[in-house]
């Protein structure tokens, strides 16, 4: 069974950066591929950005490409989220999960993190 543990929302005004980070603990982390997602209240759950490490590769959302980057450290067991340029309609809970196979919808993602909320002002 594998665990995550999201970290690093908080609130930031227009133009402004944070890092998520995820930390996973159980087995197999290293065989999974991650993917982020964000859901704000009242709309739907979306694809973010996810990681695949064999064939090695990663896929953003139009909607954030070019200021969102992915990337996962193997020996420290985490998945981070570096968020530059932020916007207001970024503003959601984001959630890290993981899966056998790297997909954009939410489904056939297996484990699923509680969420860590990013508010951006203005």
């Amino acid at each position: 069974q594998v665990q995550l543990v999201e970290s690093g929302g908080g609130l930031v005004q227009a133009g402004g950066s944070l890092r998520l980070s995820c930390a996973a603990s159980g087995r197999t982390f290293s065989s999974y591929g991650m993917g982020w997602f964000r859901q704000a209240p009242g709309k739907e759950r979306e694809f973010v950005a996810a990681i695949r490490w064999n064939p090695t590769g990663t896929y953003y959302a139009d909607s954030v490409k070019g200021r969102f980057t992915i990337s996962r450290d193997n020996a420290k067991n985490t998945v981070s989220l570096q968020m530059n340029s932020l916007k207001p309609e970024d503003t959601a809970a984001y959630y890290c999960a993981g899966a056998p196979v790297i997909r954009t919808a939410p489904s056939g993602y297996d484990y699923w993190g509680q969420g860590t909320q990013v508010t951006v002002s203005s």
